[in-house]
């Protein structure tokens, strides 16, 4: 088991900055990729992006490309997104996960672990 904590969300304007940490704990973090989704009210939870096991390969949503980087300490068990040039569409409660390698790492059916979740506010 792998147990997951989100925590540096709230409210910023638009322009703004966020940084978000997932803090793991169980078993070996290290063995896992850890992505980032979110889910605003009455959309489905969608991916934001995902770093390897290794933290040597990262991927992205086009719609935060450049914006977030994803980020992991391995030696600390701790994930983070860092989030910058925030837009009040990237309003949502932000998720992180754990899973296996895949090639469908934006698929939330390959993530075994999740956090509750942060919420994210961008006013405009």
């Amino acid at each position: 088991q792998v147990q997951l904590v989100e925590s540096g969300g709230g409210l910023v304007q638009a322009g703004g900055s966020l940084r978000l940490s997932c803090a793991a704990s169980g078993r070996t973090f290290s063995s896992y990729a850890m992505a980032w989704f979110r889910q605003a009210p009455e959309k489905e939870r969608e991916f934001v992006a995902r770093i390897s096991r290794s933290g040597r390969t990262t991927f992205y949503a086009d719609s935060v490309k450049g914006r977030f980087t994803i980020s992991r300490d391995n030696a600390e068990n701790t994930g983070t997104l860092q989030m910058n040039s925030l837009k009040p569409e990237d309003t949502a409660v932000y998720y992180c996960a754990a899973g296996p390698t895949t090639i469908q790492y934006y698929n939330t059916n390959e993530y075994n672990y999740w956090g509750r979740g942060t919420q994210v506010t961008v006013s405009s």
